[in-house]
């Protein structure tokens, strides 16, 4: 029975009648190939991202037969977790470049050639990291989001976890994405490349995206997520409220805008960032 099957068989049996040792076989199998990349928990598919959802419900049964265990190093640093959540363990070998003072990577993220980790930063179980991204002070990486090859993630940028439900698309950061400082994506937002969010953006499901370089709304769906087009660059902005009490007190409420699509001079201004790598 291959990996897949084992998971979603466990994954539907209620919790006492599972084998535990059988179930952290199954998971150190799938964390081993997450960390390799040789699984992901989304893939690109002919045009389009897919969720992988035996890949999630491995990481969910990973969590439902952990167990509490202490996992300090000494009597300073003490750190509680499941048992079947550990730390990655990276070799100089990995080409990983990770900054001293306090950054983590949790067992079962795949973390590519290249790229640079500064403290304190965390990318969790599930997630994709690729090569030659840098991942900067407090930021977060949430579990099975999907980060492309050259993004920066600056200091303080939050890429939220979705881990369920197991269909629920996670966030998914493509190639040569700049996400600014203090940004937030959050709920399955998929950034296309070479896209640029401004400092302060903040991106949800419910957020509609005023484009007016192409005089539309980009919004999410029922069954689509908020997805910013390709080049596109993002600042935060805001729009008059309609209702009466609103005008009344001048109220206004918070709307990201695409104020331009990325150029020469854009990228010229994102140069800075190759000499720190």
């Amino acid at each position: 029975m291959i990996l897949q099957q084992i998971i979603e068989k466990m994954y539907d049996m209620p919790v006492e009648k599972i084998d535990r040792n059988d179930a952290l076989q199954a998971i150190d199998e799938l964390k081993t190939a997450l960390n390799r990349g040789e699984v992901r928990s989304a893939d690109y598919y002919s045009g389009w991202w897919c969720v992988n959802q035996w890949v999630k419900k491995g990481i969910i049964l990973a969590f439902r037969i952990g167990e509490l265990s202490e996992m300090s190093e000494d009597e300073i640093f003490q750190f509680f977790d499941k048992d079947t959540m550990g730390v990655r363990q990276f070799s100089i070998n990995h080409g990983v470049r990770i900054v001293p003072g306090g950054s983590i990577v949790r067992d079962g993220a795949f973390v590519g050639e290249g790229v640079v980790m500064m403290p304190p930063s965390y990318v969790n179980i599930g997630a994709y990291v690729d090569e030659g991204t840098m991942v900067d002070s407090h930021a977060l990486v949430g579990s099975c989001a999907q980060i492309g090859k050259r993004v920066h993630l600056s200091a303080a940028a939050q890429i939220g976890g979705v881990l369920e439900p197991v269909g629920a698309m996670p966030v998914i950061i493509e190639d040569d994405v700049f996400i600014g400082g203090n940004c937030g994506v959050y709920e399955g937002t998929i950034i296309k490349k070479n896209a640029v969010l401004a400092a302060g953006v903040i991106l949800t499901r419910s957020t509609p995206v005023y484009d007016i370089v192409k005089k539309t709304i980009h919004r999410s769906s029922a069954t689509n997520p908020l997805t910013i087009p390709e080049g596109a660059v993002i600042v935060p902005g805001s729009r008059q409220m309609d209702d009466q009490f609103a005008r009344e007190y001048q109220l206004s409420i918070y709307t990201p805008i695409i104020i331009k699509y990325r150029d020469e001079k854009t990228n010229g201004s994102l140069i800075l960032e190759e000499s720190l790598r």
